[in-house]
């Protein structure tokens, strides 16, 4: 039987006993901000691909895909017209491939030094500094491909023919000293959430530095480094100012890297700032080699994806 002074403890809230919780007003307040930011880039995504599927379906009634994506002379604005858009494919993923060329290993090294052998000291100052890269505007780094690269390249050059004055050689260069920043950052907070007690075990083990970094830090940090390595890949790819100055601006299709192309960025930022009537086939081409970017970086991605959570390492 429950006494009287239980039961106004009961009703006053006394000593041993539970209050009911007041609401959380701020906490509902932030969850509903997380949830519009993250509305706010789905819905940007689908924005984007309103704004380019019209145009580009008009563009496609009047010109065939398959000449489209498989013709290799690209000249919208001359009479007759071609639309085969393989040369500014190619001039694309020559540059791309260059710059991975020079920022996945010097990203990547950079990653495990900070990581696995910097003092905690050197990596609070290297870090920023690296990360400096990031925010130096593209257009100055076309500028310098253009004005230092180039030259450099052209006065050392061993043998044969040297780079010509717009080339994709110093253009994906460049390129690949700005987006080691964001594969250098990304992989080194990948490496360094891996618990320490795997690299003590290792250690104990009678391994090197060298090995703990090759052999376990780096394939327990492995989707991270994939991911990192993938937003690189997409810089690259979107990539305007730097070979619209630095590559040259005529589609080209040639695999020698010491030859100006134009990638598809360039020919949308050139097209996009000319004289063409809103509406015509020209205007039109801007928007089909736009979606077809953006299916290429979609495409890209949705294989990262697979990958990342192939390779991806949870710890508890």
């Amino acid at each position: 039987m429950t006494s009287p002074t239980l039961g106004r403890q009961t009703a006053s809230g006394g000593p041993g006993f539970l209050k009911r919780s007041q609401p959380r007003y701020g906490e509902k307040a932030i969850k509903v901000l997380l949830v519009a930011a993250s509305l706010v880039s789905v819905l940007t995504t689908i924005g984007i691909v309103i704004a380019l599927i019209p145009p580009a379906a008009d563009f496609f009634g009047k010109v065939n895909f398959g000449d489209f994506i498989s013709g290799t002379n690209w000249a919208p604005l001359f009479k007759p017209p071609h639309f085969g858009v393989i040369p500014l494919v190619t001039g694309t993923l020559m540059v791309t491939l260059i710059a991975l060329l020079v920022s996945v290993p010097l990203g990547l090294g950079a990653a495990v030094y900070l990581s696995e052998y910097a003092h905690p000291r050197v990596r609070t100052i290297f870090k920023p500094i690296l990360e400096v890269l990031a925010g130096i505007p593209t257009v100055v780094y076309g500028f310098f491909a253009l004005k230092a690269i180039t030259p450099l390249l052209q006065d050392i050059w061993p043998a044969g023919d040297p780079p010509q004055v717009f080339n994709a050689l110093s253009a994906g260069f460049v390129m690949g000293i700005m987006i080691i920043p964001t594969i250098a950052s990304l992989s080194e907070d990948s490496m360094n959430a891996v618990p320490r007690a795997l690299r003590d075990g290792a250690f104990a083990l009678g391994s090197s530095r060298m090995q703990v970094s090759t052999r376990v830090v780096f394939p327990a940090a492995l989707s991270g480094i994939v991911a990192a390595v993938v937003l690189g890949i997409s810089r690259a790819l979107g990539e305007t100012m730097i070979v619209a100055v630095a590559a040259g601006g005529r589609p080209n299709l040639s695999f020698n890297p010491l030859e100006g192309m134009q990638t598809m960025t360039a020919f949308i930022a050139s097209a996009g700032i000319g004289d063409l009537p809103t509406g015509s086939i020209g205007y039109q081409t801007i928007f089909a080699v736009g979606l077809l970017l953006f299916v290429m970086t979609l495409v890209m991605n949705l294989v990262s994806i697979r990958l990342v959570r192939k390779y991806r390492e949870v710890y508890e």
